[in-house]
């Protein structure tokens, strides 16, 4: 049975982390895959990482290396698919969520990356969760 983490989002699986639970306002640092539903990674561009690599937060995790990513929740910066399945999590924490098109890219897609209306699974990894106390 599906567990609805939020309206169009599928919590595939979820692994907890420690410490403070990230909220509305909280800074959190992640890094993310993303996956076609058929099973294709969305990946970066390699030359735009290579050329920005000195200025980038590279993390490897297991034979991984992901880029750092730093939200404030509430503000609207990644796509609502990721900000709404960050709600909750905790450092060190790992989520994987199928979502739908419009929480996502939509019907425009990302030309040559994203299809229109894609439903994308996608996998996060929280590396620090900083609140107001």
């Amino acid at each position: 049975m599906a567990i609805q983490l939020d309206k169009g989002i599928e919590l595939i699986d979820d692994i907890p982390g420690r410490g403070a639970k990230a909220e509305k306002g909280c800074k959190i640092v992640y890094n993310a895959r993303f996956f076609l539903r058929r099973g294709d990674e969305v990946t970066n561009d390699p030359p735009s990482i290579a050329l920005y690599r000195d200025q980038l937060n590279i993390r490897n995790i297991g034979n991984l290396e992901l880029i750092d990513h730093t939200t404030i929740l509430g503000k609207r910066q990644p796509i609502a698919c990721v900000e709404r399945s960050l709600y909750g999590m905790q450092a060190g924490g790992f989520r994987e969520i199928l979502a739908g098109p419009h929480l996502c890219y939509g019907e425009n897609g990302i030309d040559g990356l994203i299809p229109p209306n894609a439903m994308l699974r996608v996998q996060l990894w929280v590396q620090d969760v900083r609140c107001a106390t």
